[in-house]
């Protein structure tokens, strides 16, 4: 199999992606309550079928909710999207985290690396909705691990009337363009398939395809490639920061208060309550995966894949009883763990600017 190849069959937006502006891997709990207030006929409820205010109604498990999730994404297809054949997509993403240039594309799943670790059972849900739509409906995002990649100038000179132009919810422009069969489009694949391909964001996309066709992805450098935090916002576990700063300092760590408003750093964990906040020193070398281990399951006896532990980009959510903020990951870490052979601990990392989902539909029948 070639490892970065067209989109045999696809579909692509006609206007704006059917549905609530909330994309298909933001926390369950904020899915469903964008289908709650969302009218039916959305490209989410295909994408969560078993999250749908009908769903959750009637008790129904995410295998009994495929059909219908079928059924409705073949009618977003004739309705709003329309049908390509043998393309790729040259794509460019716009806003206040930076500027990428890349390529949609089609590609071998086997000849991605991993950079982080996965959450097995959310790996096994988005296997089912895959195997069951055949339907790839997001983009993961890779980068090539090469210098001067050739990829970001090819896409940087395509000037033609874009195929899709639309704005996110965070003020981020997107365009797509369509290319098929011929010079540009090899000229393109060569460039993307050039060096070795990593995750940037997807692992569990790209782990979800395990055994598939293909994978549906975003092969870009940049030039604004960024990583953000990931943090832990803790909920419903009724413990206080008093509690949280008992538990660590019985675990042998530095505790301090702090005011709210202080940062983490690398080696440092704010942890925030409302107004008040404490700093956590951790061990030299200490990182994400530490956090899970001693922090959240040693020191508290949280589960990290509980419901109590939700990983978060933004702010906490209205119902946390803390937010335990952590440092961005410098990219030249990521990269030396993947040259290792190595995985970052699981959402450790949050590479940004980041593709739409839901711009372009790829098949996977037709891709065998």
């Amino acid at each position: 199999m070639e490892r970065v190849r067209a989109i045999g069959r696809g579909w692509v937006v006609r206007d704006r992606v059917p549905g609530p502006d909330v994309d298909e891997f933001a926390e369950p709990e904020r899915i469903v309550a964008a289908l709650a207030r969302a009218r039916p006929g959305t490209l989410l409820a295909v994408q969560h079928p078993h999250r749908t205010p009908a769903a959750l109604a009637a008790g129904s498990s995410l295998l009994d909710a495929l059909p219908q999730a079928r059924a409705e994404l073949a009618h977003l297809r004739r309705n709003a999207y329309r049908e390509v054949r043998d393309v790729v997509a040259p794509y460019r993403v716009d806003g206040p985290d930076g500027t990428a240039y890349g390529l949609l594309c089609m590609v071998d799943p086997a000849a991605v690396g991993h950079t982080e670790d996965v959450y097995p059972d959310v790996v096994a849900e988005r296997a089912r909705v895959l195997s069951g739509l055949g339907c790839l409906t997001s983009a993961a995002m890779l980068v090539p691990v090469g210098r001067e990649v050739r990829l970001t100038e090819l896409v940087a000179e395509v000037d033609d009337e874009p195929a899709v132009s639309v704005v996110d919810p965070g003020g981020r422009r997107h365009w797509l363009w369509l290319v098929g069969p011929g010079e540009r489009q090899d000229a393109l694949l060569a460039a993307a398939g050039e060096y070795p391909l990593m995750v940037a964001d997807g692992n569990h996309r790209v782990a979800a395809t395990a055994g598939l066709s293909g994978l549906l992805a975003l092969v870009t450098a940049g030039p604004d490639l960024r990583i953000g935090p990931i943090h832990r916002a803790l909920v419903g576990t009724g413990l206080t920061l008093a509690d949280l700063t008992a538990a660590w300092r019985s675990a042998g760590l530095k505790v301090t208060q702090v005011d709210a408003s202080t940062r983490p750093s690398p080696g440092v964990v704010v942890a925030v309550a409302g107004s008040s906040a404490v700093r956590v020193e951790l061990p030299p070398g200490a990182d994400h995966a530490f956090v899970e281990t001693v922090l959240l399951d040693k020191a508290l006896g949280l589960d990290p894949e509980s419901p109590h532990v939700r990983p978060v980009t933004g702010g906490a959510p209205v119902d946390a009883d803390a937010l335990l903020l952590i440092a961005p990951v410098p990219l030249d870490d990521v990269l030396a763990v993947h040259a290792a052979g190595g995985r970052m601990p699981r959402k450790s990392t949050y590479f940004t600017p980041k593709p739409r989902s839901g711009l372009l539909l790829a098949d996977l029948d037709s891709d065998d």
